[in-house]
């Protein structure tokens, strides 16, 4: 299998990397407006795609449905 001695060593120190993860995590707190800006990139992804979902499902009720009346 390709890649066996990497997924071999990421399999045995997953452990430690969680761990090394939370300690530098609560090493490195939010600043004040961290939150904010997370949520608005969050809803600037989003909402995009959202749109484009609710576009392509509407499309496909009107042409099964509503395309004969």
């Amino acid at each position: 299998m390709f890649f066996q001695k990497k997924l071999k060593r990421v399999m045995t120190n997953h452990k430690q990397a969680e761990e090394r993860f939370a300690k530098e995590r609560e090493e490195l707190p939010l600043e004040k407006n961290d939150r904010l800006a997370m949520i608005l990139a969050a809803l600037v992804v989003f909402i995009p795609a959202l749109i484009v979902v609710a576009a392509v499902f509407f499309l496909v009720l009107y042409v099964f449905f509503l395309r004969f009346l």
